[in-house]
């Protein structure tokens, strides 16, 4: 079961990069390593897995995290204008975009961090590694940095979520019936348009390709419904980590507002700046001011 799902992934990507309407996503995808991590073996009985990776520019490595129901695609604008200067590396978060999902495993939290915690362990050791997240990626980031305060030398969030609040399991059944929706095509489209701040400009074919593609990959229901169960990504934010940290909020998230970021913008107090024109996705609203705010503390 486990060599086929691995199959299945790699061969799906593969088979979808050609496919990809926009140009900058298609370099990205052929950019993608699979990458054997035998620590997240879900029982004895299983074989190692192989997870997607992308690899791509030279220098210090930059850790790149995406949000929840995305993938490494997420990045494929800021990819480009980071890539002179550093190594990125670029995973699908366990459990998402074009990962395997063994049916045994778990999809909380924690397996998310063992994951990337295996991920960290296959990198040189004495470099310091910097880390960009987004949306979920960003809180994931947080607790990701207080593990490695030695590895992880700085941050940038990026519309972090799930930095308040408690974990909310989804009862069985619910879970089930929230990841259905999710696949229905008028609700991606409508998310989609949703997370950017000019969705009539913004958004089209490519975008709504890319924010649905990994839907196609064996046990994406059954994943998504898993991770609902286990309550999610919340709480991530305190205490803070040590390492310099600064954050990029779009002043038209219509993703995250209302208490979740009111909460969330008090924590971080004065490392927060907003961008104008911008919605849940700095990256992708504005990756010219997400690399420049990044290279720019370097020098």
């Amino acid at each position: 079961m486990a060599a086929q799902t691995i199959a299945s992934s790699e061969t799906l990507l593969r088979q979808l990069t050609p496919q990809l309407l926009d140009p900058l996503a298609r370099d990205l995808a052929n950019q993608v390593q699979w990458w054997s991590l035998p620590g997240l073996v879900p029982c004895s009985t299983s074989e190692p897995e192989s997870y997607p990776v992308a690899i791509t520019g030279e220098g210090a490595p930059v850790l790149l995290l995406h949000g929840f129901d995305s993938s490494f695609l997420e990045f494929r604008r800021l990819a480009p204008l980071l890539s002179p200067h550093h190594q990125l590396v670029i995973p699908d978060l366990y459990g998402f975009g074009f990962t395997p999902r063994p049916p045994a495993a778990d999809y909380g939290q924690e397996a998310l961090i063992r994951h990337l915690d295996e991920l960290l362990a296959h990198l040189p050791s004495n470099s310091p590694v910097g880390v960009i997240g987004a949306s979920m990626g960003g809180a994931i980031a947080m607790e990701l940095a207080r593990r490695h305060p030695k590895q992880i030398n700085r941050l940038l969030l990026l519309s972090p979520a799930g930095l308040t609040g408690r974990p909310k399991p989804i009862p069985p059944g619910l879970d089930q019936l929230g990841a259905w929706i999710l696949s229905q095509p008028a609700v991606r489209r409508s998310i989609c348009r949703q997370a950017f701040a000019d969705p009539k400009n913004s958004v089209g074919d490519a975008e709504e390709q890319i924010a649905s593609l990994h839907l196609q990959v064996s046990g994406w229901r059954r994943s998504l419904a898993a991770f609902a169960r286990s309550g999610g990504i919340a709480n991530c934010g305190t205490p803070l980590p040590q390492q310099p940290l600064h954050v990029i909020w779009g002043a038209n998230d219509r993703i995250l507002n209302g208490p979740q970021r009111r909460e969330a913008l008090t924590l971080l107090g004065s490392q927060v700046e907003e961008l104008d024109n911008c919605g849940h996705l700095p990256h992708l609203d504005h990756p010219k001011i997400v690399a420049q705010c990044w290279l720019q503390a370097l020098s």
